[in-house]
């Protein structure tokens, strides 16, 4: 059998995340400051985040070198190992290449770490003191706490309430490290306390728990806020990904035809994707195919409008071009909680308006049926997130089949699914539901869309 695994040495590490930004053929449309109706500029930005993320938010350099404290850090997982998924090719009796870059092996046990990391240390280096932030399914949140104590930080971390009780053993993970964990929306804020009133029984959701940790950043001077996706710069610390993956793509001779990943705010899938989208944008690799995979019950960049919008429920958030279903959307209640936010990172929504990349949406029964296949064939139990791009990679490797064509396809797997046993059981007992696209409720959404400049 050829070769499974393929494994760069620390040396080989990425010594530079990758700005896009330099590189796109049409510049990104800028952040509105809800206020004036004019671009923010990075003061405007200060009570939230250091001046070093600020800064490498809008940097117009190509390359931004990872601080020696932040490489340190990751040299404990990083590099992550590039396999080939030939058991999987077997049983899907296809002649396409199938391999993974596998991220499920940091402490947090998904990619997160890669931006908690960095965001914990450039806050310390600022003297920040406190951190707070959202999170869904409990990765980012976990990986944060993990940064946090690193950095000898405090966090607060406000989880949104449907993922906080389907997934508790991420809100301990959280605690176990030291941060404060709390269900979304809550009574802490007046953001949450909103919500309350109006729906008591709210399941919460990503922009739900934005708002709230954006406000209680917002009401203290030793706080900052800090985000795990959407963002240039969290997207930028995750590209260390796709930039290992490149390396090891040609220790294994081919280039992809496909990538895939799943999307929910983008910043796992566009940490791979965005190394290997110069090579297609600078006419190297035309025909490359990158396939964005969100859930049908979010489809933000399938339905979605491209229009500026919040990133929080509430409205406190500067205005971000995007596909977006709107800032007041709570989506059904899915396990794929990571992959619930009404919006998406600016740049995929760019670069999808620009025919650069595609998107695709799936169901979730379709999901758990690829995410068992794989691991009774890779061995690996992988986050219901993750299962929305097996999935797909799936359905393309079956298509290879057909055609008989031998094509290469990457998988972006950006984590184990070991906290969400719940949500397997669920699949396993048949007790798992697929969720219609709610489009009178997302109608209702987009009503309430903000009146800005759409050029």
């Amino acid at each position: 059998m050829e070769r499974t695994k393929f494994v760069l040495d620390e040396k080989d590490m990425p010594t530079f995340w990758y700005n896009i930004l330099p590189d796109l053929p049409v510049p990104l449309p800028p952040v509105m400051h809800p206020g004036t109706g004019q671009p923010v500029t990075p003061n405007d930005l200060a009570p939230l985040f250091p001046m070093a993320l600020i800064m490498q938010e809008f940097s117009p350099e190509r390359y931004i070198e990872i601080p020696d404290e932040v490489q340190a850090v990751y040299r404990s997982w990083r590099p992550t190992t590039l396999f080939r998924a030939h058991r999987l090719e077997k049983a899907l009796d296809t002649p396409a290449r199938i391999y993974y870059k596998y991220e499920g092996s940091s402490p947090a046990g998904s990619h997160k770490p890669n931006t908690a990391v960095a965001q914990a240390y450039y806050n310390r280096q600022e003297g920040v003191k406190r951190l707070t932030t959202e999170t869904g399914a409990g990765q980012w949140g976990s990986s944060l706490a993990f940064g946090c104590m690193l950095f000898g930080l405090e966090l607060k971390v406000y989880m949104v309430k449907v993922s906080y009780h389907q997934k508790p053993y991420r809100r301990i993970m959280m605690e176990t490290w030291g941060a404060k964990c709390i269900p979304s929306p809550s009574l802490d804020t007046n953001a949450g306390r909103t919500v309350l009133a109006r729906d008591p029984e709210s399941p919460g959701s990503l922009g739900i728990a934005i708002s709230e940790a954006v406000e209680d950043a917002a009401t203290r001077d030793d706080t900052h806020y800090s985000l795990g996706s959407v963002l240039n710069h969290v997207l930028m610390h995750q590209t260390i990904i796709g930039q290992e993956a490149k390396k090891q793509m040609e220790m294994a001779g081919f280039y992809p035809d496909i990538i895939v990943g799943c999307v929910g705010g983008g910043s796992n899938f566009a940490g791979m994707f965005l190394p290997f989208l110069k090579d297609k944008i600078d006419g190297r690799k035309p025909d490359l195919r990158i396939i964005n995979v969100e859930p049908a019950s979010c489809p933000t960049l399938t339905k979605g409008l491209y229009a500026y919008d919040f990133g929080d429920e509430a409205g406190m958030t500067p205005l971000l071009k995007m596909h977006t279903l709107g800032h007041k959307f709570i989506p059904p209640p899915v396990h794929a909680g990571g992959l619930r936010y009404h919006g998406m990172a600016p740049i995929i929504c760019h670069v999808y308006k620009l025919g650069l990349v595609e998107a695709r949406a799936v169901g979730q029964l379709a999901t758990f049926e690829a995410g068992l296949t794989f691991a009774r064939t890779e061995g690996i139990v992988s986050a219901p997130e993750t299962n929305h791009a097996i999935r797909v990679v799936i359905d393309e490797a079956l298509k290879c089949r057909e055609s008989g064509e031998a094509k290469t396809i990457l998988l972006a797997h950006s984590g184990h699914g070991h906290f969400d046993m719940a949500a397997y059981e669920s699949y396993l007992t048949g007790k798992l539901a697929d969720y219609e696209y709610p489009e009178d409720r997302v109608r209702e959404a987009l009503a309430s869309l903000p009146q800005v400049p759409t050029a």
